[in-house]
């Protein structure tokens, strides 16, 4: 297996330390250094890091001989000799994710520089226990078969991101209740340890969401920002000081549980006037299999006239939400996203920056309104990304500051 870092009580990040007890917190903050910032020459990660660079050869060294950094193209043109930049090896550490939906499951093989390298989807009416564990064992099975024994050594762990308390939710997505409610004792790790020794990480899928937004996509922009992740229900996720922000019982950015108001007055939840349930809805009312919202690739081009309107009522509601959500907290921006076409999503985003235009703001910083960079996988993505975080990264809302 990977060998992992233990991180210890860390109280800051901008710089490390040298004492050689402590040099797995200095590998942590050069590996987040490069995967947040990129390549760069050992000089530079000395400056950012308030090494010296003596010791920061030393440690990338190590995590080269290591397999974590390999050397990057020389970069010529300045006075002196070439300086050569160390950037993360995709092949240093793989990673496992799966997402279960409530529409459907997906399993991909992550890699360290957050590339997907296999991707499998199943679609269903609805999730069962017995189907999603068949997926998975099925899928990682297959994975493995086109793995060279030291790359199925690299596999870190997996990730699996799925709805809070998703047996809840039968009424919703017309399942059995009787069946839909055997979720609410299932036991993912232990299931999971029958027929792999992989170490198991759930999080809630939302939040794996905006952590695969925050280290792929729009991280580096923002430091602070709200994180709208549209499924079947809507969800999202906290950005603050650099890191996702999970709370100290993992469900931080419940975004969907905003109160709102219904057509005839009645107090809603925002995952009631802003998910995809509902226009899958609509299809079954004009006689259309709503399944093909969910077939891959995505295409909703056949069903046009009833994505319309939904996207200006969630539109509406997204933005009445996204003012709520800075009355709280001063996020610099709100980024967007969803299991739906790249259309789709710019569309959505542009409509709720209209909207907001229209709001009162008066005590408020109007938020920047970004569309999320990722997509549909973007809840796999981030299940994958969690053992590869916890074990490489550092986590910057430990007490620490940004890197």
């Amino acid at each position: 297996m990977v060998r992992t870092m233990d991180g210890g009580k860390i109280k800051g990040t901008n710089s490390g330390v040298n004492q050689s007890g402590v040099r797995d917190y200095n590998e942590r903050l050069m590996l987040s250094m490069l995967q947040r910032h990129g390549a760069m020459p050992g000089i530079d990660v000395a400056r950012r890091a308030g090494l010296s660079p003596q010791t920061v050869s030393v440690i990338l060294r190590k995590l080269e001989k290591d397999g974590y950094v390999k050397r990057g193209e020389p970069i010529r043109g300045k006075v002196g000799k070439p300086s050569i930049p160390m950037e993360l090896d995709p092949d240093g550490v793989l990673s496992l994710g799966l997402k279960v939906g409530r529409r459907s499951a997906e399993l991909l093989l992550l890699d360290f520089a957050g590339n997907v390298r296999k991707h499998i989807h199943t679609s269903y009416t609805h999730p069962l226990p017995e189907d999603v564990l068949d997926f998975l064992k099925t899928g990682i099975d297959d994975i493995y078969a086109e793995l060279s024994p030291d790359a199925r050594e690299r596999i870190c762990g997996l990730g699996i991101a799925a709805p809070f308390e998703l047996w809840k939710w039968h009424d919703v997505v017309g399942a059995p209740a009787k069946k839909f409610r055997t979720w609410k004792d299932f036991d993912f790790s232990s299931a999971v340890a029958e027929f792999s020794d992989l170490p198991v990480s759930l999080v809630n899928d939302s939040t794996a969401a905006c952590r695969a937004e925050h280290l792929y996509a729009q991280g580096e922009k923002f430091q602070d920002y709200a994180y709208f992740f549209i499924g079947s229900f809507i969800g999202g996720g906290v950005v603050l000081n650099g890191t996702v922000f999970e709370g100290n019982r993992g469900n931080a950015g419940a975004l969907g549980s905003l109160r709102s108001t219904g057509p005839l007055g009645e107090s809603l939840q925002l995952v009631d006037l802003a998910s995809l349930h509902l226009l899958e809805g609509r299809l079954v009312q004009a006689g259309l299999d709503p399944m093909q919202m969910w077939t891959q690739p995505q295409d909703w081009s056949a069903f046009t006239r009833y994505v319309e309107p939904w996207i200006g009522e969630t539109a509406q509601e997204l933005a009445k939400a996204a003012l709520s959500i800075c009355a709280v907290i001063d996020f610099e921006a709100i980024i967007i996203d969803g299991a739906f076409p790249e259309n789709v999503r710019l569309e959505l985003v542009e409509r709720v920056k209209r909207y907001i235009l229209k709001q009162d703001k008066r005590g408020l910083l109007t938020p920047t309104i970004a569309a999320g960079g990722i997509g549909e996988t973007a809840r796999a993505i981030g299940a994958a990304s969690g053992p590869i975080f916890s074990q490489f990264f550092l986590n910057t809302n430990s007490g620490l500051s940004s890197i």
